[in-house]
């Protein structure tokens, strides 16, 4: 039975909680069609626009060079992997021994995982027992924003910071360029505090601290400390594609640096796409931790 609820609430969980308005109304006539067939720059209604079902819709494209120092548009994650279900793309926990791969814990850092009560993973546990922070409509926090149902996100350059737009719980992070330093001493925030500089002309850096220590790093509960220094490496690969690599510097619960996630791949979308609302809903969560814990749960009481 507790795995039939598991396998329940992974699979309902986000689709049932959270306003996934743009894949709600993907197959609607006049909605914008399936984008893996129909560029939205035709579609007669641009808005909760269709992300791609599958990669195939790429392949063998040709795609212009990239541009000097320029990660502006929405990019498409979901397609080569974004979701990260299992744990973050390098490091997945499942049941299975197999695709079982656990970064590098301290002792300290195995206890508080340990402590975590995920409904995801190889320590999996029914929806309503997990004490998983975004199963209560919390923040999700960073980088669990880069590490879960990175699916969409939008990036916008002006000449003091990058704007980073993510569709899942429609967060937004300022990456300051001004030449600002990081908080030597910073109270925490959900999303911690960013600068950013390019190395070169197609990588952009960007560091960030200060992170609350509630949060998760990734959907299966991988732990952290306010200490926790995250690096995120934006490649342009080309006009059309852009790769991200995430990695965690945290020396009281990880022994060495870890990259949970290496060169994740993102797809540049048509200019007008529009990304839509996802909005975490308590009440509906809560309906819905009471459907699955109880199958006949009437939706009326």
């Amino acid at each position: 039975m507790r795995k039939r609820f598991v396998i329940l609430g992974i699979m309902a969980l986000f689709m049932l909680t959270c306003r996934f308005n743009a894949y709600a109304q993907a197959a609607a006539p006049g909605r914008g069609g399936d984008a893996t067939q129909q560029d939205s720059s035709t579609s007669l209604d641009k808005w909760d626009s269709a992300l791609p079902a599958d990669k195939a819709v790429y392949a063998g494209k040709k795609s212009r060079p990239a541009p000097r120092r320029d990660l502006s548009g929405t990019w498409d994650g979901i397609t080569e992997g974004g979701t990260q279900p299992k744990g973050s793309k390098n490091f997945p926990d499942d049941a299975d021994p197999k695709h079982n791969v656990q970064p590098p814990y301290t002792s300290l850092g195995k206890d508080a995982r340990m402590n975590n009560k995920p409904n995801e993973g190889e320590k999996q546990f029914p929806i309503w027992l997990s004490n998983d922070p975004v199963a209560s409509c919390e923040p999700p926090g960073f980088p669990r924003t880069d590490l879960f149902n990175l699916k969409a996100m939008m990036l916008i350059q002006t000449p003091n910071y990058v704007a980073w737009l993510n569709q899942f719980t429609n967060v937004y992070r300022i990456i300051w360029t001004d030449g600002r330093e990081l908080p030597k001493d910073p109270v925490t925030r959900f999303y911690g505090y960013s600068v950013g500089h390019w190395e070169d002309d197609y990588n952009f850096v960007v560091n960030t601290v200060g992170m609350d220590d509630k949060t998760w790093l990734d959907n299966v509960g991988r732990p952290h400390t306010s200490d926790m220094r995250v690096t995120e490496r934006f490649h342009r690969v080309n006009h059309d594609i852009l790769e991200l690599t995430v990695t965690i510097d945290d020396p009281k619960f990880y022994s060495t640096s870890w990259a949970a996630a290496d060169k994740l791949i993102f797809h540049l979308l048509p200019p007008d796409f529009d990304m839509g609302e996802s909005f975490c809903s308590p009440s509906e969560m809560e309906k819905y931790k009471k459907a699955v814990r109880q199958p006949d749960f009437n939706d009326s009481k």
